[in-house]
């Protein structure tokens, strides 16, 4: 049984995540944990100096947290009907990112499936400042869904890879079970600069063709792109139903949320984008 954590702010950005992980996992006997985290509109310190709930503050914004989240619940439910799947609200009063790092260790979470932005997200704003924190501290895959990106089944899955990582099974599990449910085949794109792989990375090569052995696979090599280019250039050409990286927070994935010329470059995600944490602890 898997345990998906959805967070919502209620925007019809999160409805679109939640409706695209249903029917991921449609075929999987699942618990769906709806979260909402709260902090009332004008929690400032001086009020936290005095005693927030005095000002009934707390009190409406849960009340307003659990309808909504009772709502949304009531709304699967007669879209969905789904016998596997269980849906449970979590209303919480914290901050997203701490909560969600709390309820993956309580919970035992084996992905995180969010949308890209919040309900007041800029259009220009590739991700929201919380889905990029999520993405960054979560001990469990992440997966990104772009705004109204309608679901489609993952048959194409990209998997931009330097090498430079051992690839252990919690870093390929998620990958073959999205393959291994949809009958998906596994593009591993590499970028090379000129030079042969060092033996390090080809030794990590050899391992990850090896455990890809049991899906389809096709690994790609291309040259004289950077890897934002490449990832572009690959989805252009192909039809590719999810991108997925391994965050190994050493240059790429810092470089990619980080600096500010990312958005000069027109990097934009335009299918879900599962990240998968280097490390569980």
């Amino acid at each position: 049984m898997k345990n998906i954590l959805l967070p919502t702010d209620f925007s019809e950005n999160s409805w679109n995540a939640i409706t695209y992980a249903l029917e991921l996992f449609k075929n999987d006997v699942c618990t769906f944990y709806l979260l909402n985290t709260y902090t009332p509109a004008v929690y400032h310190v001086e009020y936290v100096l005095v005693n927030p709930a005095q000002f009934g503050l707390v009190d409406s914004a849960k009340e307003t947290s659990i309808k909504n989240l009772e709502s949304f619940k009531e709304r699967i439910q007669k879209a969905f009907k789904n016998p596997n799947h269980t849906v449970k609200t979590l209303s919480v009063f914290n901050s997203l990112v701490s909560e969600v790092k709390d309820q993956v260790a309580e919970k035992a979470i084996d992905t995180i499936v969010m949308g890209t932005k919040g309900a007041t997200g800029a259009k220009e704003v590739l991700f929201g400042s919380n889905t990029v924190h999520v993405l960054n501290q979560a001990k469990c895959p992440v997966l990104a869904i772009p705004d109204s990106f309608k679901y489609e089944n993952p048959h194409e899955l990209l998997f931009p890879t330097d090498y430079e990582i051992e690839f252990k099974s919690h870093h390929l599990n998620p990958i073959f079970d999205i393959a291994k449910s949809h009958t998906s085949r596994v593009n591993v794109l590499h970028v090379s600069y000129g030079n042969d792989l060092s033996v390090l990375q080809q030794k990590n090569k050899d391992i990850l063709e090896s455990k890809l052995a049991k899906v389809a696979n096709v690994f790609h090599d291309v040259s004289n792109l950077n890897v934002e280019e490449a990832i572009l250039d690959f989805q252009m050409k192909n039809k590719i139903n999810m991108l997925i990286m391994i965050n190994n927070k050493h240059s790429f994935f810092e470089n990619l949320f980080f600096k500010k010329l990312i958005h000069h470059i027109g990097f934009h995600i335009k299918t879900p984008f599962l990240v998968i944490p280097s490390k569980t602890e």
